[in-house]
């Protein structure tokens, strides 16, 4: 059994097993009808699961993860063809959300969006991927951005968060 798992058997439970974060200790619920080989087998698979979906919420922490995230990305919402010389995390950015230089093909994406959720990176890095393809804000250039599902709501994400510090406490 990995460490700070709690595996809770219910009676009630039937067929599903779930699992779920509580604090550093990770809580697994299975049915009392399980043997033991059969709740192993089904807790290190939960545990896999739960695993790849924090890993893939979870925003790129390293330059080289936001590269491999940029060609995941560019493959699955634009067929490939915008191919990055390089992507990286810029702390000098704090004008805008990221960059692109299209000459070079080399995206920088501005530190003020680590903490952000990963779907909201995922639309910066979609948004300067376009620019690879298209440099300008036409109408060609949107149509690409637009292939990525969340745009309308990262976009409305990232207003919200320029507008915040303007915004005044009230009540």
């Amino acid at each position: 059994m990995p460490p700070n798992v709690e595996v809770r058997r219910s009676a009630r439970r039937r067929r599903t097993v779930s699992a779920y974060r509580d604090g550093d200790k990770t809580i697994v619920l299975v049915p009392s009808r399980l043997t033991k080989a059969e709740e192993e087998y089904e807790i290190a698979r939960i545990l896999q699961r739960l695993e790849g979906r924090e890993r893939k919420s979870r925003p790129p922490s390293g330059d080289d993860e936001l590269l491999d995230r940029a060609m995941r990305l560019s493959h699955r919402y634009l067929d490939g063809a915008a191919c990055p010389s390089s992507v990286r995390w810029a702390a000098n950015q704090r004008s805008r959300w990221g960059s692109c230089t299209p000459d070079d093909a080399t995206i920088r994406i501005s530190t003020m969006l680590r903490g952000m959720p990963a779907w909201v990176v995922d639309y910066v890095i979609v948004h300067e991927l376009a620019h690879l393809l298209e440099p300008t804000h036409n109408a060609y250039f949107w149509n690409l951005v637009n292939r990525y599902p969340k745009t309308e709501r990262a976009r409305g994400y990232l207003e919200g968060v320029a507008a915040a510090p303007h915004l005044e406490a009230t009540g």
